[in-house]
């Protein structure tokens, strides 16, 4: 059993209270690490340490390039350590083994990125705010201060790398929480940090459970901003919170994203793609397409061959390489999600495959649910419209573009979206009307640490990735530099200093 503290100003210690938790493997519940539980008192010790070295250290007045290599040592040390991350991202999470390589490989990928991030220079000159030799503007990027990063246990290697690397590359010191849940890999990060040098403060790792920890984090006044990942509902607990102080926020919260098959879809591939699509991560991932929207005119041959093959899916160990599907994250979850198969089926909508934890006695210890579809799904429905979190997938049908348009727009949320069909221009003009952050055509899932990613109405505030993603942890400054030169020269002053 693996022994974690917490790292806090460049050290590794225990928590203030000497309390720990165990971090549990869903797949077999034994426990993967004993791990220091950080209360508010040690996110406060965390936060001055950040505080101080934002205010008084060398890293945000560090050169770019000197940051930018230390970020890069990040993503190469996350290189060389592969093999270990991916096993212990399998045993915490519950990942598959296959989606755990993915992981660790992207999370190594998504640092380096944001250490090309790093090295730029994102002054900008502002042309045409006055006439030539009057004066020179510019628009200048500072980094924000200290960043309170909050991440959620389905990707956890790979969001603390979402938060930790644009809030670095722009300057920032940060205080980190982990999920309870899911705490490992992000403290071996902190290993990594630690060996390569970083000043004392700059990163801070502190896992706790959001009622004291957490809510410490996003409402102690010394924190400039909170970087949230996580459900609608607590998104707007932290947003209250986060408002006692105008402290600025970034928000990426829940999704019911619709996908929507056009009745001249290439069926094999938009079957497969719907798969991929709900029950990737066993339907743990916010912009799962758990919403499946199919013409009138394909419905019927769509679903027979989306529930052949959803039949193939193999349930099972998820370090084993041939298993498709690993347990949820635990059995909160698990009772979670059957709780929302009850509600559906009370509802009226039909039970075409799965709808319970498997009988297999292999499976026994393990979250698991059967991936599980619903047809004769109206969009009012509880499981069309809350997200669900989990292998469920929820058919409607429709007859009309317009119509299908209108079901995708109907949600509270709009984190993601996806159009399948042979005509790409019918698909973009499709794509164009659908109120979400990401909308794919012909694909899914794939995100891009170059793109923009973030969502509209309740899926969030602000993005993730590429400049815009950066921009979100800078404050924007306008320097005005006078090129006139004399005092004779400005008679604006007369309104009010005598000559």
């Amino acid at each position: 059993m693996l022994r974690y503290n917490l790292y806090i100003n460049g050290e590794f210690v225990e928590s203030t209270s000497g309390e720990t938790f165990d971090s549990i493997n869903p797949f077999h519940q034994e426990v993967v690490a004993r791990v220091a539980r950080g209360t508010a008192a040690d996110i406060q010790r965390a936060i001055v340490a950040a505080r101080k070295a934002f205010d008084e250290g060398p890293w945000p007045r560090m050169p770019r390039e000197e940051r930018a290599a230390m970020l890069k040592a990040i993503s190469d040390k996350i290189n060389e350590r592969s093999k270990e991350l991916v096993a212990l991202e399998v045993a915490d999470s519950g990942s598959t083994l296959r989606k755990a390589k993915e992981d660790i490989y992207l999370s190594a990928r998504n640092m380096n990125y944001f250490s090309k991030l790093a090295a730029l220079d994102l002054t900008e000159q502002i042309e045409g705010l006055s006439k030539p030799g009057f004066s020179k503007n510019m628009l200048v990027r500072e980094p924000i201060g200290v960043v309170g990063a909050i991440i959620p246990w389905n990707f956890p290697l790979k969001m603390a790398i979402w938060k930790l690397g644009p809030a670095l590359a722009a300057g920032n010191t940060v205080v980190l929480k982990p999920s309870e849940l899911t705490p490992c890999t992000a403290l071996e990060l902190a290993k990594i940090i630690h060996e390569i040098g970083f000043p004392p403060g700059v990163v801070n790792i502190v896992p706790g459970f959001g009622e004291d920890a957490g809510a410490e984090l996003v409402r102690n006044p010394l924190v400039d901003k909170i970087s949230f990942t996580g459900s609608t509902a607590v998104g707007k607990r932290v947003m209250t919170m986060a408002a006692e102080n105008l402290k600025k926020i970034t928000l990426e919260c829940g999704g019911k994203s619709a996908n929507i098959v056009l009745d001249d879809a290439d069926l094999d591939l938009a079957v497969d793609g719907a798969m991929y699509a709900i029950f990737y991560h066993q339907g743990q991932c916010c912009e799962a397409g758990t919403r499946l929207l199919l013409h009138e005119k394909i419905h019927d041959e769509f679903i027979e061959r989306l529930v052949v093959k959803t039949k193939r899916l193999k349930l099972g160990d998820p370090g084993n390489p041939s298993t498709d599907l690993g347990p949820v994250i635990s059995k909160k979850q698990q009772e979670r999600i059957l709780s929302y198969i009850t509600k559906g089926k009370e509802q009226g909508a039909h039970l075409a495959i799965g709808g319970a934890a498997p009988s297999d006695p292999k499976l026994a210890k393990g979250f698991f649910i059967e991936p599980t579809i619903f047809t004769n799904v109206e969009n009012k429905m509880v499981i069309a419209q809350e997200e669900i979190f989990g292998p469920v997938l929820s058919v409607i049908k429709y007859s009309s573009e317009e119509e299908a348009i209108a079901l995708a727009n109907d949600s509270i949320y709009g984190l993601g979206g996806g159009i399948w069909s042979k005509d790409t221009e019918r698909a973009m003009r499709v794509a164009q009307r659908l109120r979400a952050g990401t909308v794919w055509i012909n694909e899914w899932h794939l995100i891009s640490e170059k793109a923009p990613f973030g969502g509209y109405r309740q899926s969030g505030i602000g993005r993730e990735f590429g400049i815009e993603g950066l921009k979100e942890y800078t404050e924007a400054k306008h320097l005005h530099i006078d090129e006139l030169g004399s005092r004779e020269k400005k008679p604006w002053y007369d309104t009010v200093v005598p000559k």
